[in-house]
Parts: C-alpha cells; sequence; structure tokens
C-alpha cells in the first residue's frame, strides 16, 4: 500500500519554475515529487504510469497544452480521472472555464503564495479543490441568478439536476449555509474556521454534510450552486451570513 505521503507530478516547460515548485512541494513532510514534465505529452505519458495523486500542471506546455492533457487525465470520458491542479501565469476566464470543463479540481496562479499552493494540492490530493481567491468571485459571479451565463453555460461545474436551496430532499442547516457562502467567496477551510469561530474538523464535517446532500463532487461544484441559486450577497467579502 501507498504511504501517506502525497506524490506529485510536475509538469512545466520552464525548468526554474519546476525547481521552484519541486523546492516548495518537497520541503513539506506531507508531499514528494515524484516526476517532473516539460511537455503535455510526457506529462500525460509519466502521469498514466505513475498515477500519482496530484498533477500539478502548467497550461502553456510544447506538444500538448495544459489544459488538453487535463482533459485526458481527468476528463469526463477517463475511466479512472487523476487529480489535476492546474497552476498558470494567465488570469484568464477562458482558460479557467475550460480547465474545470476538463476535469481540473484547482486553478492557482503562479504569483500566489507557497502556502496556497501546498494547501491546493493537499486539497486536490483528498479530492478536494480550490481555485486562487482572485479568481473565484469573478468566476462564479458569472454563474450568479441575475448574470447572463451564455459564456459560461458550457463551462461550468454541472449542476446534475440540483435545485435551489428549498428543493433539498436533506435541507442545509443554517451553520452549513454559512459555510458555504463562504466557500463561494474563495475562502480556504481554515479562514472558514475562523470566520465562524469553530475548528477546521468542524467546517470539514459541515462540508462533507453539504456534499453528501448536493451529492457534489467538490467544493467547487458546491460553490457554483451557491452562486447559482443567489446565496452569495456580493456586497459581503466574506460571503455574509
Amino acid at each position: 500500500m501507498r504511504d501517506m505521503t502525497i506524490q506529485v507530478l510536475i509538469a512545466d516547460d520552464q525548468e526554474m519554475v519546476r525547481a521552484a515548485f519541486r523546492m516548495i512541494l518537497d520541503s513539506q513532510p506531507d508531499m514528494r515529487v515524484v516526476a517532473q514534465a516539460a511537455t503535455g505529452v510526457e506529462a500525460v505519458e509519466q502521469a498514466r504510469r505513475l498515477r500519482p495523486d496530484v498533477c500539478l500542471l502548467d497550461i502553456r506546455m510544447p506538444e500538448l497544452d495544459g489544459l488538453e492533457a487535463t482533459r485526458l487525465l481527468a476528463g469526463p470520458d477517463v475511466p479512472d480521472p487523476l487529480n489535476v491542479l492546474i497552476a498558470t501565469t494567465f488570469d484568464l476566464d477562458e482558460y479557467v472555464y475550460r480547465a474545470l470543463r476538463n476535469g481540473a479540481c484547482g486553478f492557482l496562479l503562479k504569483d500566489g503564495a507557497p502556502g496556497l499552493l501546498t494547501e491546493a494540492v493537499r486539497a486536490a490530493a483528498s479530492g478536494n479543490s480550490l481555485i486562487s481567491p482572485s479568481v473565484t468571485v469573478r468566476l462564479l459571479a458569472h454563474m450568479g441568478p441575475h448574470r447572463d451565463r451564455s459564456a459560461v453555460s458550457e463551462a461550468r461545474p454541472a449542476s446534475r439536476g440540483r435545485g435551489g436551496p428549498e428543493d433539498l430532499i436533506e435541507p442545509l442547516t443554517q451553520r452549513e449555509r454559512e459555510v458555504v457562502r463562504r466557500v463561494a467567496r474563495g475562502r480556504t477551510n481554515e479562514e472558514v474556521a475562523v470566520d465562524l469561530h469553530v475548528t477546521l474538523s468542524t467546517v470539514k464535517t459541515h462540508l462533507g454534510n453539504v456534499q453528501r446532500k448536493l451529492a457534489a463532487r467538490n467544493r467547487v461544484e458546491i460553490a457554483a450552486w451557491a452562486w447559482e441559486h443567489g446565496m452569495v450577497d456580493q456586497s459581503s467579502p466574506s460571503g455574509g451570513g
């Protein structure tokens, strides 16, 4: 059996970036970089052979870009998908939408703090998702009930037939709603715990209950559901009560 160490594949066409990411990840006691790739084709080949816990992919790579590599590794037609985390310099909605549509479970900007990278890797390894806070609100606000959805209708995380808050067979509790609003704002589990003055394990328990009630695959789907059904107060930076 594999030990508890999170095994990571890094794919980026810039050697300096790969080295920086490897230094950050290998410094963590629970992570180990097991492979590196400079092209999308190489990334797909190594990922399929090694099946790491997380594949950290750049977007612009030779031979095969990271978005297409994501589809091959984690897309809807992949029978046993891998956890793919996108890290890029390009903060473009088009890239975010396509990455999520192709199965990515996280989207980070390379200029983010090292702590956000390690948290995103841990989230991906455990089947959760994390998107850079600077991207989250802009991305998911397009899914709100009063927005023009034409640009994102095909790219957004699927609602999978879920109704609104009042249509759920098992309604969300008030505290679960508070957690959902903050997740939709891009808050991390640690930040939610501080906001609500509860423990990290309590936040995780609430998220687990929400995920079960919504039949959501990850926190990206939870956030998308919240925006689609008008649960997020855009005037409140913390997601409001």
